[in-house]
């Protein structure tokens, strides 16, 4: 994944999904950690990532700076998707709609 600069912002670990419709709701990047070590987990909705088909990547519209700040996760303590403060918070973050469930 790579924001609108060509920096690169990390990797798509994961997706998870919406159960009530079977789509994808959010990829989990992965940012900031060496080899793998370290690294800080982010939900990002799906709607905020657009596929670049040219570079074979996901471009998402956040600087690397704002990323730090966005609200992230350990890989040994996920978050509860199904906390609507905790996802209206992300969505609100990203810029995207928020319909809660």
């Amino acid at each position: 994944v790579s924001n609108q600069n060509g920096e690169s912002l990390g990797d798509i670990k994961e997706f998870m999904l919406d159960m009530a419709t079977g789509r994808v709701a959010s990829a989990v990047l992965s940012f900031g950690g060496l080899l793998g070590l370290g690294d800080k987990l982010f939900a990002v909705p799906w709607g905020a990532l657009t596929l670049d088909t040219i570079n074979k990547r996901f471009t998402l519209n956040v600087s690397k700076d704002a990323l730090k700040d966005a609200p992230g996760f350990n890989k040994d303590r996920w978050p509860s998707m199904s906390d609507k403060t905790w996802a209206g918070g992300v969505h609100k973050f990203y810029g995207t709609p928020y319909t809660q469930p």
